[in-house]
C-alpha cells in the first residue's frame, strides 16, 4: 500500500500580542495595497482600450476599403493627397485590415512598420473563423490571431454587402498595464516593508505598559507563596485609565494588594499557631511527666494493691508516656517551623544506619530487616539526633503498617552532591488516597491497615521527617505501589 497523502504544513502563527497586532496591521495594509493596485490596473487597462475604441472610430474603414480595390500603396502623404484608394501611410503602423463578403475572408493585411511592400499575412482556418465571428456592430472585440498578437477589431457593413474590418494592437495596452503592475508591486512591496518595521516598532511603544505588567506578574509568580512571610515586588506602573492597559494594570495592582493583605493575615495567624503550638507543648511537658511519675511511684507501692488498680496505673503509666512522645514531637516541629538553626556536624550516616536497623530488628523481630551499604562511610553535615529520628520514623513506619513477615530494606547510595538514603519494604503499599498528604501532620491510614500489622503512632513520624529533611536542605519522597513501597530522602553532601 502507497504511503498516505502529506498534507501540507500550516503556516505559524504569531504567539506574542506584539506580534499579532503587528502581522494584522501588516496583513489588512497588504490586502488595501492589494485593492488599489488591482483597481488601478483594471481601470487603466479599460481606460487604454477605450481609447483604443475610439482610435479605431476614427480610423474607420478606410484601409479595408483599400483592400476592395487592391489599391493600397506605401508612398508618402505627398505623393497621393487626395487618392481616394488608400494610401497606407496614413494609417498607423501595425493596422490590420480585412474584408469578409459572404462569411469569408477575401482579403487581409497589415500596415508594416516599416518601407516594405508586402503587406499580405497568412490567416489559418481558425483566424478566418475568429474573424468571421466578430459581430458588425461598431464595437470594439479583442481577437487573436495566430501569426499576430491580440489585436481590437471593429467591423462594419460596406456598401456593397460585404464586412469591412480595422484592428489595432493591444500591445501597446498591455506593456502600459504590465508597467503599472511592476511599478505598483515595487512600490507597494516597499510601502509594505516601511509599514511592518514602523508598525511593530509602534506596536511596541505602545504595549511597553502591558509589557511592565507583564514582567511584575513573571515575578510574582516565581515567588513561593506556599508558606512563610512573603514580600511581593512593586506594583505595575500606572497608565492612564481611560485606556485598556491602565485598567488592566489598576485590576493586577488591586489584585496584588488583596494577595498581599490575605498571606500577610495567613503568616500571621501561623506564626500564631506555631507559637501556641510550641507554648502549650512546652507546657504540657512538665504535667505529663509529673503524671507519669506518679503512676510508676504508684507501682512502686510495696502493699498490696488490687489488679484493677495496678492494671488503671499500667494505662496511665503508658498514655502518659505516649502523649509525652508527642508533645516532643509537636514541639520539635513548631520549632523547625520557626526556622530554628539545628546542628552542623559532620554525621556518619553509615553509622547511623547500622544503629538504627539494629533497634528496628530488636522492636519488630516479626518483619526481615537487611541493609545495602557502601563500603567507603558517607558523612554529611547535620545533626546526628534528628536524622537518627529520620531513620528511627521510617523503621518504625514500616514496621507498624506492614505485616509480619514483611522484608524491609535500608539502602545508603552517594550521588556526586547528595547522600540517598531508601527504606523499601514489600508491604501492601500506601493506600492511594493517603499518598498526597502522607507528609502532612497526623496522617494516618489505620482503616487501610493488612491484618497483621501492628497499631500506628499519633501521624507525626513522616511530617518530622520531611521537617528535619527540608531543614538540612534536602528532601524527600515516596513511590508506592502494591508490594513495593520507598521512602527516599536526599541530603547534600
Amino acid at each position: 500500500m502507497g504511503s498516505p497523502p502529506r498534507f501540507p504544513r500550516r503556516l505559524p502563527r504569531p504567539r506574542t500580542l506584539r506580534a499579532r497586532l503587528t502581522a494584522g496591521l501588516v496583513v489588512l495594509l497588504a490586502i488595501s495595497c492589494a485593492a488599489v493596485g488591482v483597481a488601478a490596473v483594471v481601470e487603466l487597462n479599460g481606460f487604454l482600450t477605450r481609447r483604443l475604441d475610439q482610435q479605431l472610430q476614427q480610423t474607420g474603414t478606410a484601409f479595408p476599403q483599400s483592400l476592395e480595390h487592391g489599391t493600397y500603396t506605401l508612398s508618402k502623404p505627398s505623393d497621393h493627397d487626395g487618392d481616394e484608394h488608400g494610401d497606407t501611410r496614413r494609417q498607423a503602423a501595425e493596422t490590420f485590415g480585412a474584408r469578409l463578403l459572404a462569411g469569408r475572408v477575401t482579403s487581409a493585411a497589415v500596415v508594416p512598420a516599416s518601407d516594405r511592400q508586402d503587406l499580405g499575412i497568412t490567416l489559418t482556418t481558425r483566424d478566418r473563423a475568429a474573424l468571421a465571428r466578430i459581430p458588425v456592430d461598431g464595437t470594439g472585440h479583442t481577437v487573436c490571431l495566430s501569426h499576430l498578437r491580440d489585436y481590437r477589431m471593429m467591423a462594419w457593413r460596406g456598401r456593397d454587402g460585404d464586412v469591412l474590418i480595422t484592428g489595432l494592437p493591444t500591445e501597446p495596452v498591455r506593456a502600459a498595464v504590465q508597467r503599472l503592475e511592476l511599478v505598483a508591486v515595487v512600490v507597494f512591496g516597499l510601502a509594505l516593508t516601511a509599514a511592518g518595521v514602523a508598525g511593530a516598532l509602534w506596536v511596541r511603544w505602545s504595549l511597553r505598559p502591558l509589557s511592565r505588567v507583564a514582567a511584575t506578574a513573571t515575578r510574582v509568580s516565581e515567588l513561593p507563596l506556599a508558606t512563610g512571610e512573603v514580600v511581593l515586588p512593586p506594583r505595575a506602573p500606572d497608565h492612564d485609565p481611560r485606556s485598556e492597559v491602565g485598567r488592566v494594570a489598576a485590576a493586577f495592582n488591586r489584585m496584588l494588594r488583596h494577595v498581599e493583605d490575605a498571606l500577610t493575615k495567613r503568616h500571621a495567624s501561623e506564626e500564631r499557631l506555631r507559637r501556641f503550638a510550641a507554648d502549650a507543648s512546652h507546657e504540657l511537658r512538665t504535667p505529663v511527666a509529673s503524671v507519669r511519675g506518679h503512676a510508676e511511684l504508684a507501682l512502686l507501692h510495696p502493699g498490696p494493691v488490687p489488679p484493677e488498680i495496678a492494671r488503671a496505673l499500667e494505662r496511665i503509666k503508658a498514655e502518659s508516656s505516649r502523649m509525652g512522645e508527642m508533645v516532643d514531637d509537636l514541639l520539635l516541629l513548631a520549632r523547625l517551623d520557626a526556622g530554628r538553626p539545628l546542628e552542623r556536624q559532620p554525621v556518619d550516616l553509615t553509622h547511623l544506619v547500622l544503629d538504627a536497623v539494629t533497634d528496628a530488628r530488636a522492636a519488630g523481630p516479626d518483619h526481615r530487616w537487611s541493609m545495602d551499604l557502601p563500603e567507603d562511610p558517607v558523612t554529611v553535615p547535620g545533626d546526628t539526633h534528628r536524622l537518627h529520628q529520620v531513620l528511627a520514623n521510617l523503621l518504625a513506619n514500616a514496621r507498624l503498617h506492614t505485616p509480619v513477615g514483611t522484608k524491609v530494606t535500608v539502602t545508603l547510595e552517594r550521588d556526586p552532591d547528595a547522600a540517598v538514603l531508601s527504606v523499601h519494604d514489600d508491604g501492601p503499599g500506601v493506600p492511594e488516597d493517603v499518598r498526597p498528604g502522607v507528609f502532612e501532620r497526623f496522617t494516618r491510614a489505620e482503616h487501610r491497615r493488612r491484618p497483621g500489622a501492628s497499631g500506628g503512632g499519633a501521624g507525626l513520624g513522616l511530617s518530622i521527617v520531611a521537617a528535619v529533611a527540608e531543614a538540612h536542605g534536602g528532601s524527600v519522597g515516596l513511590e508506592s505501589r502494591p508490594g513495593s513501597t520507598t521512602f527516599r530522602v536526599i541530603l547534600p553532601t
